[in-house]
């Protein structure tokens, strides 16, 4: 296996989730980890992920020197880099100014980390610090127009490090360095399958249940889905699943996940909580007090399902995770996730807590899905967020605006449907904005709302880029969405990928 030691990057199981995509065994843990703890799981290799820190700051994240003397090949990668060279002697300074998006890299010594890398590349740079003077042993692979330094290697040992993120999909062969790592200098081989995780997870669901009941909340989208079905092959009928209507659903939604349950043979306990929801978001605009109302009324709704001997199963994934971590640790919040509230949190200490999905990305869990056998329907159903449409309509959440934004949503699906786009994509979904702008209907002026359309493609959810939709469908869907959906004169389409911008708009 290789051990991603994590100090805070937003990327860290992005490296493993790239590295286990090769069919090789990877899983994160934390840059603290002692070095006993590290020779007990025998990696084959060890990745120093990268950080929202400083090496220099007082405070930094760290590890002992000795983790480079164990023999083991070290990839450090970006914080990673910075402080395997400060740890071995080199010098790191903060650059002019932070060095962010694409940048061409030039190759300038052999190394097997580059074994069939063309000399010129497009990488994807994150970083602020960089390192000035090598540490002693080291040389430039590779360099950049900005960066001297954009990939080092050890003349003897295996020890590399990189300034750029290879996990990334911006860089165009970051696959392949990572291929090199695993397989050429760590000696790796593929044999790793989604059936392995399946397997483990298993028994690690038996072990931790213990014979208790597991209460599910389940939503009818992928992450729940497959944790309804492995948790039921794992425990049969301890487990009790429960769907809440927070009102904050697509069209028709509701009846449509209480049928695809019931045909995949689960039993579900629906509770029509909308009024509740809605009643507490009136008068609520800011996203995050939005997104911290819908968590606390779904703990409320939702809680008095759970005995008091029972454990709470929820279909929490990797980005949900790392996207809600406090910079009180490595990493830096970027939004508060409706299922990471403090009363489920503080069912994690009480050991009433489990997420068997929690390492996996959503492209994953749908690999996890096909092992299990749920048919394509429900695995190929786009992403759509916990808090719902609460998410997606900027500003206060009313009834009258979720009827035009769930019309408008409607109408986009069926259109991506029909041109055959709708699983070819990761997510398309309608935003409805806090702006009116003025239009003419009927030789009539109106001064309505604006609906944005989001498309993007990705692999994992970490990064996306943009989806450039045919222009006779984007045509359509204005036409539609403007004729068909009372109160919008105005269409709009988004066209940032993540980085910067998230794929939701709250």
């Amino acid at each position: 296996m290789i051990l991603v030691l994590d100090f805070g990057s937003q990327y860290s199981q992005l490296i493993a989730r790239k590295i286990r995509s090769l069919n090789i065994y990877a899983e994160v843990a934390p840059f603290s980890i002692s070095l006993d703890a590290v020779c007990e799981k025998q990696p084959a290799g060890i990745v120093l992920s990268g950080g929202p820190a400083s090496v220099l700051g007082a405070d930094a994240p760290s590890v002992s020197p000795r983790l480079f003397e164990l023999g083991i090949p070290v990839l450090g990668i970006c914080y990673g880099m910075q402080l395997m060279s400060k740890l071995l002697g080199g010098k790191v300074a903060r650059g002019g100014a932070r060095e962010y998006g694409r940048a061409e890299m030039r190759l300038n010594a052999e190394s097997p980390l580059f074994s069939k890398i063309p000399e010129r590349s497009d990488v994807w740079m994150s970083h602020g610090d960089s390192v000035q003077t090598l540490p002693k042993g080291f040389k430039r692979l590779a360099i950049s127009a900005d960066c001297p330094s954009i990939a080092i290697g050890h003349r003897r040992l295996p020890l590399y490090g990189l300034q750029f993120h290879p996990e990334v999909h911006h860089t165009k062969y970051g696959l392949a360095i990572l291929r090199n790592f695993a397989v050429r200098i760590c000696g790796e081989k593929r044999n790793w399958r989604m059936k392995d995780f399946i397997e483990r997870a298993i028994e690690d669901i038996r072990t931790e249940t213990a014979g208790r009941r597991v209460v599910c909340g389940v939503s009818g989208g992928v992450d729940s889905t497959v944790l309804a079905t492995l948790l039921h092959r794992a425990i049969g009928q301890r487990l009790k699943c429960v769907f809440v209507d927070n009102g904050l659903l697509r069209k028709n939604e509701a009846q449509t996940v209480v049928e695809r349950f019931k045909r995949l043979g689960v039993p579900v306990h629906f509770i029509d909580a909308s009024e509740r929801f809605l009643n507490k978001l009136r008068g609520v605009a800011e996203p995050e007090e939005k997104r911290r109302i819908i968590g606390r009324v779904f703990v409320d709704v939702f809680l008095p399902s759970l005995g008091k001997e029972d454990l709470l199963a929820q279909g929490t994934l990797y980005p949900d995770v790392i996207e809600s971590v406090s910079v009180k640790g490595p990493s830096a919040t970027i939004k508060t996730h409706h299922n990471r509230v403090k009363e489920i949190l503080e069912l994690g200490k009480q050991g009433r807590l489990i997420e068997p999905l929690k390492e996996l990305f959503k492209d994953e869990v749908r690999l996890a899905g096909k092992e299990l056998g749920i048919p394509d329907e429900a695995l190929w159903r786009q992403p759509f967020p916990g808090p719902g449409l609460g998410v997606r309509i900027l500003g206060e959440v009313t009834c009258e605006r979720l009827d035009v934004l769930r019309n408008a949503d409607a109408i986009l699906v069926e259109e991506m449907k029909l041109a055959g786009l709708y699983t070819k994509i990761w997510q398309s979904f309608c935003v409805l904005l806090p702006v009116q702008s003025v239009g003419v209907m009927g030789d009539e002026r109106t001064y309505d709302n604006v609906i944005a359309i989001r498309a993007v493609k990705s692999v994992d959810g970490m990064t996306a880029d943009w989806a450039r939709l045919p222009e006779n469908l984007l045509a359509r869907l204005s036409n539609r969405i403007i004729n068909e959906v009372k109160g919008i004169n105005r269409v709009v389409y988004d066209i940032s990928s993540k980085p910067p911008s998230t794929i939701e708009w709250e």
